[in-house]
């Protein structure tokens, strides 16, 4: 794609082919009482603070029109509204002038591991990049990753290095990095995708179940960046999550989350079970990373509420971690729903 004259189509035809979502009839924001969900505050999240952390949900309940598939002009019109309520800003472009600059390279880490109908949308990625290019951004300084080509392609994404357009492939493209990078509990190889072709990485999680951390959302997506995510699943992954988000490469590149909520998973993940997904229709967008996992978290509490499924908790597998990424030690943003501002944007 060109700067200033790429269309959502030409995207497609370069880089993706498209991505099927299913499900059921989505709800709205969810109250902590019947969510079931009770919050582990922490210091830091109770600590005083100069302004809330700000986490917009978009919804369109059209988002597919007639059919499945996310409709492109719609969705790119559901960012346009999530990131300018983000930033206070009328005009479409003004934030994404904000949040990157030119001659910097951006990585869209997405999540492709849930398969087909439950990973980050080609349709969403799309309107990502266009707006990124608008914003100044050479098409051939994005690249679009995660950690296996083959899982990218199988989800809809098109293998793309080199040329003058955006670039997409895995890190089994080019290898993680030979030294360990360690904090705390963690010790792991990067990927060189992080480590040498990005500049800034915008987070483009899947709002989800997990059969061992409760869900995966923002935080845990960045176990897509190392070599060795198996040997962190004990205990719910706490603190290994946190932990890993407080590595350099990933704590200073990080510069906002963009979580795909279309299509939403309230049981049964990480993989697509088709039984336990719904159509949500939205995006979570926020510079927390923290405050979205909680935000998110509760709407998988109440959809879980609302199919008369016992809460995480009950099914012993809360989400722990979000609390410590919150803790003292790792300040990564906010868990306590005090601190949290929650926008809602409809169509």
């Amino acid at each position: 794609m060109n700067k200033g004259n790429s269309s959502r189509r030409d995207f497609l035809k370069n880089c993706a082919t498209g991505v099927a979502a299913f499900g059921l009839a989505g709800k709205a924001w969810p109250e902590q009482a019947r969510a079931g969900a009770t919050p582990r505050l922490t210091a830091a999240g109770q600590a005083a603070a100069s302004a809330k952390s700000r986490v917009v949900i978009a919804r369109d309940p059209a988002l597919r029109g007639a059919g499945t598939t996310v409709d492109s002009s719609r969705v790119l019109s559901l960012l346009d509204r999530a990131i300018q309520n983000l930033f206070n800003l009328d005009h479409p472009a003004e934030p994404w002038k904000k949040l990157v600059h030119p001659g910097e390279k951006v990585g869209i880490k997405v999540n492709a591991l849930g398969g087909r109908g439950l990973s980050s949308s080609v349709q969403l990625v799309e309107a990502i990049c266009e707006r990124l290019q608008q914003a100044g951004i050479r098409a051939p300084d994005i690249v679009v990753w995660d950690r296996d080509t083959e899982e990218l392609e199988h989800v809809g994404f098109r293998f793309s290095n080199g040329g003058n357009r955006v670039q997409c492939f895995g890190t089994d493209c080019l290898d993680y990095e030979d030294e360990l990078e360690m904090y705390g509990s963690v010790g792991s190889r990067l990927s060189q995708i992080l480590t040498r072709r990005c500049d800034v990485l915008i987070n483009v999680p899947v709002l989800k179940d997990h059969d061992g951390a409760g869900v995966t959302i923002a935080l845990k997506n960045m176990y897509g960046v190392i070599h060795n995510p198996n040997k962190y699943h004990p205990n719910g992954c706490d603190p290994y999550i946190a932990d890993l988000n407080m590595l350099p490469a990933i704590r200073t590149k990080m510069r906002l989350t963009i979580c795909d909520a279309t299509t939403a998973c309230y049981e049964g993940g990480p993989g697509y079970k088709p039984q336990y997904c719904w159509q949500n229709n939205a995006l979570l967008v926020s510079h927390d990373a923290v405050a979205l996992d909680y935000t998110g978290w509760q709407i998988i509490e109440r959809k879980r509420a609302e199919k008369k499924v016992k809460t995480l908790e009950a099914d012993q597998r809360s989400p722990h971690y979000i609390a410590t990424a919150a803790d003292e030690q790792h300040r990564l943003g906010t868990n306590d729903p005090r601190r949290i501002e929650m926008v809602e944007v409809s169509a």
